[in-house]
């Protein structure tokens, strides 16, 4: 059904617009008592409604139980299960959405009781990453992630044809009677998500190859990398947007970038860098997302340093934190430098810069972070100087005499790597500093020994 706006010209005439409504959308969350999650379930819900509203669903409610463990049959309590139900003819809702991943059995049980579409925060998740998946590797690793989301679910595409079965059950020809062709069909859908799948992991495997191999070349240039990390919506697009110069798109919501972007910044000393825009994290992140994104969270893993931008003014700060961290951790990161970017200070009126350290220390953040806005383009400066000086500590120190025939490879150092002295001598140029492993073995074999004679 559409909703219809009548306007009025103003030489009278009747103007029609339609436009289809927003579904209404009831949220259910569950705190596990004892559990060791930093969220509470109404924070966790209000960022599932943020969720919902970025999918395009009105929230017109929301609840949530304390449990010592999940119930197997609802996730949630019968007792609670009929309350939301009851809850139907008031609010007028069209689908129920879970703040957790139910088990098919569970939507299965759910959708009965309920007599309404259920939906969980993983399926919502996959529905967002879908619409705002622009790139052709951004598509395939969403409809990998989908497929294997679905096929577990698929059954209950089919639960129509049981209902249609007669009363008498299998004695009557009921059931019986229907069942084959149900299975038949839903071992085909089956056989069919299935190939399709194994199609998708070659297509991500040949994607996987390709990165490879633009990252051999990376570092055979020993161009650095600086990959930005954070939770979504921290400001990390705007970040890159601000150091590069470049016009990616970045909105005031979640997951508005998906696809990864990489651009070239320069660093105060000259020296170039690559600074690699990542997918925003979330609490409770699909572990089909996680699985399916592999070939650019391996981005993550391959940078020389990572900027964790946190939105210092939001109230969930210290449980972002944690997330960012956790996740870092389970894709095997967290031994990289980390440079902690406090965003948004801008928003922060009436604040100093005591006033933000103590809330860095409040969050346990490291000492040495870097307040900035990115919006307006405070604290850049300092962020680039921070940056240039963490690279350095991981280049190599070296001293050569590179001949003027290899001016390329000085060229290169001047590029590449720190210049702490140069002179110009007749047959070459004298020049020491720091280089990245890979220059530094380019420079080798003109590197001087300890008595300043050619190696």
């Amino acid at each position: 059904m559409e909703e219809q706006t009548i306007q009025t010209t103003a030489d009278g005439k009747k103007l029609h617009a339609t436009s289809a409504p927003r579904e209404r959308a009831f949220l259910v969350g569950a705190e596990l008592t004892g559990g060791r999650s930093p969220w509470s379930a109404e924070d966790s819900l209000q960022e599932l409604a943020l969720l919902a509203d970025t999918a395009g669903l009105d929230v017109v409610g929301s609840t949530y139980q304390r449990l010592k463990q999940q119930f197997p049959k609802h996730f949630i309590g019968p007792g609670k299960a009929e309350e939301v139900a009851a809850l139907r003819d008031e609010l007028k809702y069209d689908l129920v959405i879970f703040d957790d991943e139910l088990t098919p059995a569970q939507t299965r049980n759910l959708e009965e009781t309920l007599k309404v579409q259920v939906l969980d925060r993983t399926g919502l998740i996959l529905d967002i990453f879908a619409t705002h998946a622009h790139t052709h590797e951004g598509r395939i690793q969403v409809e990998l992630a989908q497929y294997k989301y679905l096929l577990p679910r698929l059954r209950r595409q089919w639960l129509h044809l049981e209902r249609q079965a007669g009363g008498g059950g299998a004695s009557a020809g009921g059931v019986v009677g229907l069942r084959g062709p149900g299975e038949t069909q839903l071992e085909l859908d089956r056989r069919m998500i299935g190939h399709r799948i194994a199609l998708l992991e070659r297509q991500i495997e040949e994607v996987h190859r390709h990165r490879e191999q633009y990252r051999e070349r990376r570092r055979k240039s020993g161009v650095p990398i600086v990959a930005l990390v954070g939770y979504t919506n921290a400001g990390k697009s705007t970040l890159l947007n601000a150091l590069s110069g470049a016009n990616v798109r970045a909105e005031d919501r979640l997951f508005a970038t998906l696809d990864p972007t990489t651009r070239q910044i320069g660093l105060p000393g000259g020296q170039q860098a690559l600074l690699t825009d990542t997918v925003g994290f979330i609490q409770k992140l699909p572990t089909q997302l996680v699985a399916a994104f592999r070939a650019t969270l391996e981005e993550i893993r391959e940078a020389d340093v990572l900027l964790h931008v946190l939105d210092i003014t939001h109230k969930n700060a210290a449980q972002q934190t944690d997330t960012v961290l956790e996740t870092l951790k389970e894709l095997r990161a967290d031994h990289r430098p980390v440079i902690t970017v406090l965003n948004k200070v801008d928003l922060m009126d009436g604040v100093d810069e005591r006033e933000v350290g103590r809330l860095a220390g409040e969050l346990g953040l490291p000492d040495d972070y870097v307040a900035v806005s990115a919006q307006r383009g405070w604290g850049l400066e300092a962020l680039l100087g921070r940056i240039e000086e963490t690279l350095g500590q991981r280049m190599r120190p070296i001293e050569a005499f590179i001949p003027y025939k290899r001016n390329d490879l000085v060229a290169l150092w001047h590029q590449r790597g720190v210049v702490d002295a140069e002179q110009y001598e007749a047959d070459g140029t004298r020049i020491s500093g720091r280089v990245p492993a890979a220059i530094a073995a380019q420079i080798a074999p003109f590197r001087l020994s300890g008595d300043g004679a050619g190696a």
